[in-house]
């Protein structure tokens, strides 16, 4: 300490500690990200632990209703069926209605399909790497926001107009979607007290019922010459759904100058002269009068 009276550059300056203070040795360790709710958080594992959590919630719970409620069966495919309007499901009906505008369609079909779904689910990866910002206000990430707006909207538009189109469709053409059909029918039995049985595909009984006779005669390739089998199917088994009946069981109805008789005059829809066109294709009378002759040997089994 220094001397009241003067200055001694010899003297030697002693500093007295107070041993009363103790030294702090605790380590000063940063806040934990939990005392600033709503700010922060880490990502593993807190954050990566809550995500799995609801992840294994929303899992269950699909599951559940998976096996609540099993996906009904629809009616057998039946390609013949041309009246049949094939449709997505709802989720994909905005890309349904998005291929049937011009420019991403035809020639721009690479575009609908590949362009512009690409750039919206890599804009979805990139977002991320983008905006990197910390506002998490929709209101104060006004580019973020107007483009996710944006695309909701369209989602919902394209939606609703390819699903309006598809039941003015229905309108046009008097179709009633098959799976509609049938829980019209569940429900009228349901009123009456009756069991409802899911119908077969038309023809399908008869089809079962009725074999080809003499396959292996060589009418059978004259038949896949001639103008017949391009109505009446390779199989004799016709077209139901457009009212061209089978071939199979056709000697019950016809005899063989019958069927002659409607090769060439015709009958309803099917059109005359089909002899004489299988002439053009390279046949003769014979072959014709052969064919007319297998044809009436196609009877049931009795």
């Amino acid at each position: 300490m220094a001397h009241g009276h003067g200055h001694d550059p010899n003297e030697k300056i002693v500093y007295v500690g107070d041993s009363r203070v103790r030294k702090n040795t605790k380590v000063l360790l940063p806040a934990d990200y939990t005392s600033f709710p709503g700010k922060s958080e880490a990502f593993i594992p807190n954050f990566l632990l809550k995500e799995w959590m609801v992840g294994c919630v929303v899992l269950v719970g699909i599951l559940a209703l998976v096996i609540s409620e099993p996906a009904p069966l629809g009616y057998p495919a039946n390609p013949t069926n041309t009246a049949f309007i094939p449709m997505p499901d709802w989720y994909f009906l905005f890309m349904y209605q998005l291929l049937k505008y011009p420019y991403t369609s035809d020639a721009f079909v690479v575009l609908g399909t590949l362009g512009i779904p690409g750039l919206m689910f890599g804009a979805l990866t990139l977002a991320p790497f983008l905006d990197t910002g910390k506002e998490r206000r929709f209101y104060r990430r006004p580019i973020a926001s107007s483009l996710m707006f944006l695309t909701l909207v369209a989602v919902i538009y394209l939606t609703r107009v390819s699903w309006a189109h598809y039941q003015e469709e229905l309108k046009i053409n008097g179709i009633v979607p098959e799976h509609i059909e049938r829980e019209q029918k569940m429900e009228e039995a349901r009123k009456n007290g009756e069991e409802f049985e899911s119908p077969k595909p038309a023809g399908a009984a008869k089809e079962q019922a009725v074999a080809i006779v003499d396959e292996s005669n060589p009418a059978m390739e004259i038949y896949k010459k001639s103008t017949c089998v391009q109505c009446h199917s390779p199989d004799l088994k016709g077209m139901a759904n457009a009212g061209i009946p089978a071939l199979r069981g056709v000697g019950d109805k016809f005899s063989k100058d019958e069927l002659v008789t409607l090769m060439k005059d015709g009958i309803g829809k099917m059109p005359g002269k089909q002899w004489e066109e299988s002439l053009k294709k390279g046949l003769t009378d014979a072959d014709m009068d052969a064919l007319a002759t297998w044809l009436a040997a196609q009877k049931a089994e009795k």
